[in-house]
């Protein structure tokens, strides 16, 4: 299988940097590099200041054989996730996707899958942050506006679990969340990049997914256009075992 498609995708970075064409042609230069018929560009919600929506149409035009997708990752930042969440209710006809994430426990004035911050996962201890973690899931699912779960298993970044850990069984009532709310979810490359040395999610998180009907897309989670489609051929290989044929695509937040 050649997977050619990338459905997590940050052109900003961790910054507000404004949508223009000499910005994002990177982007698609590199889909033709790797393959990549379809991107999507699903910058973080706090940087929505700088999603030019008119820049994409653009891009659009003089890029037709790339499908371009208008994105956002709209997550639980106790700062901006309500603006943000409002931002996307008023763009919704624009955008084609959105993704859904936790990056913030409770009470945290930072992301907990930042480098340096595997100690909020060691001073909660590992049950509690694992369990506050998948609270925050059913949060963000219930609040609604997002068309797909990204990097399902973030928490485990770090490389730390609980002891009595079981991924299946711990996210199966996430995954029956997911299934009932008509949501997909990723499979996203970043891990490998990380000290966990694995995709998000973990495989049998994938094949209980699978086993629900679960509408599965796949990403890099690219934080520069050299990015994008990162680790896709073990991306091909995973997919082979765990017999997903085809991932999904979306247009307009319906699935294709």
């Amino acid at each position: 299988m050649h997977c050619d498609c990338d459905y997590h995708t940050h052109p900003q970075g961790h910054a507000v940097r404004p949508y223009t064409v000499e910005l994002l042609q990177p982007w698609i230069d590199r889909c033709r590099e790797r393959g990549i018929k379809s991107i999507a560009f699903t910058d973080h919600d706090r940087y929505r200041e700088g999603v030019d929506f008119d820049v994409i149409a653009r891009l659009r035009e003089i890029n037709s054989d790339v499908e371009i997708l208008a994105g956002i990752e709209l997550d639980n930042d106790p700062v901006t996730g309500k603006s943000g969440l409002k931002w996307v209710e008023t763009h919704r006809d624009r955008l084609d996707f959105v993704l859904g994430s936790v990056h913030y426990l409770r009470d945290a004035s930072r992301m907990f899958d930042g480098a340096d911050q595997s100690g909020q996962l060691q001073s909660l201890g590992f049950e509690r942050a694992y369990e506050e973690y998948r609270s925050q899931l059913e949060a963000l699912i219930g609040r609604g506006q997002i068309d797909c779960l990204s990097h399902l298993d973030l928490i485990k970044i770090h490389g730390l679990v609980p002891d009595t850990y079981d991924p299946a069984k711990f996210f199966g009532p996430i995954l029956e969340q997911i299934a009932g709310a008509g949501l997909a979810m990723e499979i996203n490359t970043a891990g490998w990049r990380k000290p966990v040395g694995e995709q998000y999610p973990t495989e049998p998180i994938l094949r209980s997914a699978l086993a629900l009907r679960i509408p599965i897309t796949i990403s890099s989670d690219a934080h520069s256009y050299a990015q994008v489609a990162e680790d896709y051929g073990k991306l091909d290989s995973l997919l082979e075992r765990i017999g997903l044929e085809k991932p999904t695509r979306y247009w307009q937040h319906q699935r294709q």
